[in-house]
Formats: C-alpha cells, sequence, structure tokens
C-alpha cells in the first residue's frame, strides 16, 4: 500500500531537471499568491517588483498584491498614481516614497488614493538639500487628506507648502512627524493633533516649519512632543496629562515680539528647554515627577552674556529638585581687543589639551554652582561635591 502511493505522488510530481519532461514550462506558476508576494518584498522597491511580470504570466500582476509598497528617486509620479490606484490591491502596512522633487498637483493627485488603502505608515521625503533661506518657494500647496487608518505618518516637504484637512479623524494615528513644511490654510495645526481629532497620538515631532503662529496642544494620549525651529512662534499651549518627554529648541529664539508658552504635564520625566526661558512669559506647571532636565546653554566670560544667564538661572529656581541636570556651556568667540585675555581664561577642552581632567564646572558662576546644589536631595550630597 505504502508502495502504491509513492508510486503515485511520483506520477504527479513534475521532473525539475533541465532536461525534464517539464523543460521550459513555467514552473514559478505552481507557487501560491503568499509565497509569491513574500518573494517581491524582498525586492527594494515596487518598480523592481513590477518588472517581474515578464517572467510568468501568475506574475503579470502579482505584484499590485504588495501590502508594502517602496518608491525610490521617483522620476514619474504617475507611476505612483498608477500603482495606488489597482482596484483588487489589498490595505496597506507602508508606503515609502523619496524623491528629488513633487509638483504639488502630482502629490494631490495620489495622495486621497494613499489614505483610503494605508492601515499603517505613510514616509514622503522630498530629497532637497537646502536651507530655509534659499528655498524656491513653489505656487500651489500640497493638500493633506485624513487618513484614517494610518498608524504613522513622516513627512520631510523641502518647506513645500502644506493645508490640513479641516475635517476628519486620525483614528488610528500613534506617531506623527513633519519636517521642512510650510504650513498654509485655515486649519490651525494645533487642532490636528489634539485628542478629538487624533485621539491615539503617543508621538509628535514638528522640525524646521513656518506658519504657526500659535500652537495649542490638548492631549490626553501624548507621551512624547519634539518641537525644533517651529519660525515665528508666539504662542505655545500644552495641555497633555501623561507627557513623559517634552524639547523644545529653538522656537522663540528669532521672535522680536515677546513670546508666550504655557505648559501643563504633571507627569513629565524629562524636559528639554534650549530657548527663550524668561519665567515672566514661560510658565510651567507642576512638574513634581520630573527626572531630567536640560537648560538652554550657559555662558562664561564676558558681561554681556549676563541678561541671558540670569534668565537661565531663574527658569532653573522654578525646579525644586532635579535628579539629571544636563549643562552645555558656551565659551564666547574673541572678537575684540579682549580676545588675547580672554583666551587666556578660556581652558583647553581638547581631549589633547592641557587641561585634559581639569574641574571645568568651576568656570561657571558662582550662582550657577549653587543653584545646582540645591537641587541635591540633602546637604550631605552637596558636601561631597567638594572632593
Amino acid at each position: 500500500m505504502e508502495q502504491s502511493c509513492r508510486g503515485e505522488i511520483a506520477a504527479k510530481r513534475r521532473d525539475l531537471s533541465p532536461s525534464g519532461a517539464d523543460a521550459g514550462e513555467d514552473r514559478l506558476s505552481a507557487l501560491p499568491d503568499d509565497v509569491l508576494v513574500l518573494i517581491l518584498l524582498r525586492l527594494d522597491t515596487i518598480t523592481e517588483a513590477a518588472r517581474t511580470s515578464v517572467l510568468a504570466r501568475r506574475w503579470r500582476r502579482t505584484w499590485a498584491l504588495l501590502p508594502e509598497l517602496t518608491f525610490r528617486s521617483v522620476a514619474d509620479h504617475r507611476h505612483v498614481l498608477e500603482v495606488l490606484a489597482v482596484a483588487e490591491a489589498p490595505a496597506l502596512r507602508r508606503i515609502h516614497i523619496a524623491t528629488t522633487y513633487d509638483a504639488p498637483e502630482s502629490v494631490a493627485a495620489w495622495l486621497p488614493l494613499a489614505a483610503r488603502r494605508l492601515s499603517g505608515g505613510l514616509l514622503y521625503h522630498i530629497l532637497v538639500e537646502a536651507h530655509e533661506e534659499e528655498v524656491v518657494v513653489v505656487d500651489g500647496a500640497i493638500p493633506l487628506p485624513c487618513f484614517g487608518n494610518a498608524t504613522a505618518i513622516d513627512l520631510d516637504l523641502g518647506f513645500s507648502a502644506l493645508t490640513l484637512p479641516s475635517s476628519g479623524t486620525f483614528t488610528r494615528l500613534t506617531e506623527l512627524c513633519l519636517e521642512r513644511v510650510r504650513f498654509q490654510g485655515t486649519c490651525e495645526l494645533g487642532d490636528i493633533v489634539s485628542s478629538p481629532r487624533c485621539p491615539c497620538l503617543r508621538k509628535l515631532d514638528i522640525r524646521r516649519v513656518w506658519g504657526v503662529a500659535k500652537l495649542t496642544v490638548l492631549s490626553v494620549s501624548l507621551l512624547e512632543i519634539d518641537l525644533f525651529s517651529l519660525y515665528g512662534l508666539q504662542q505655545l499651549n500644552i495641555d497633555a496629562p501623561v507627557l513623559n518627554k517634552l524639547a523644545l529648541r529653538r522656537c522663540f529664539i528669532r521672535n522680536q515680539e515677546q513670546p508666550i508658552a504655557n505648559i501643563s504635564a504633571p507627569q513629565l520625566l524629562s524636559l528639554t528647554w534650549i530657548d527663550a526661558c524668561d519665567p515672566s512669559y514661560v510658565h510651567l506647571g507642576n512638574m513634581g515627577q520630573l527626572q531630567q532636565l536640560s537648560p538652554s546653554i550657559i555662558m562664561v566670560y564676558g558681561q554681556h552674556h549676563g541678561r541671558h544667564n540670569r534668565e537661565v538661572l531663574r527658569f532653573l529656581q522654578h525646579f525644586q529638585v532635579i535628579h539629571s541636570l544636563n549643562i552645555a556651556i558656551g565659551y564666547p568667540q574673541s572678537s575684540s581687543s579682549d580676545g588675547v585675555e580672554l583666551a587666556a581664561k578660556r581652558p583647553d577642552l581638547s581631549p589633547s589639551g592641557a587641561d585634559t581632567g581639569e574641574d571645568r564646572l568651576s568656570a561657571l558662576p558662582e550662582d550657577i554652582l549653587v543653584l545646582i546644589l540645591l537641587r541635591l536631595d540633602t546637604i550631605a550630597e552637596a558636601a561631597r561635591t567638594s572632593c
């Protein structure tokens, strides 16, 4: 009986040898769809996956079944539109697009299709190496649709303009990163990232953007906020009861008008504030859980830095106990006749310098040193610093 079964199996099995009866036949067509999809996912881009359609008849539309789409150095954006518009295509768990240029109207054509199909992460980067002062403003703006099922959105628009959707909920979005964006339109960024429209958002990262004069974030889900170079920001309001980490860097520093900040984050563990920090307009609520603090740089030597240092000192006074305090020390550049004297005072901070191992903290003003010691838990710990 066993020998009979083996004979039937052998009769059904194809001869896979080069000289067998099935030589030249499309053997790849015998593979299940899920295996073919797994093979195509190992290719770098959707373009390479589409080229496999010449291998076998079963492969001609298999690439359209991929749950992940990757486009690198896209030259013709009609291809992106065609791939996203395939009727039988499944939900997408990832869309990755990198390009050197994209006209707003071409992005506007495929973004709504991506919003309907995406159930995972979108990464779209315009790879333009330029500073904001060097950017040539292009007419038109990219309209961002509401991604109801996306879990992560990462946009670097190379300082292209973006308009935000006035309605809709980003129901499943947990991470949002926006970089090098010029915001236009009537919808404010704060409306998008607050809980009513982003109920699950946990991480918010905004970098080098224009057009946000006022940012109000009201979120019961956010755990991390990182704001860097929001040019023209005049008012910041954050009410986030479970926020653990907040970083603000170079957002107010270029403003001519006095900015206003109101922060309520009672569960905050880590605060980085490399920015204007005058307590008369920077209002921090109860931060009794704070473990780590990184304030603005402290300048040593030079009388014209006294106002800045006093502002940092008043900022530090808001905190009763700091478990980890990260202080950056800045030395002014020599630009006048006292340059020789300043150079003589400044320690050599290079690894091989004469001051290797020297007590560099001694360069700090005494009021700063006293404030640091006051943040230690006990007088015994403060006394140990003398050694």
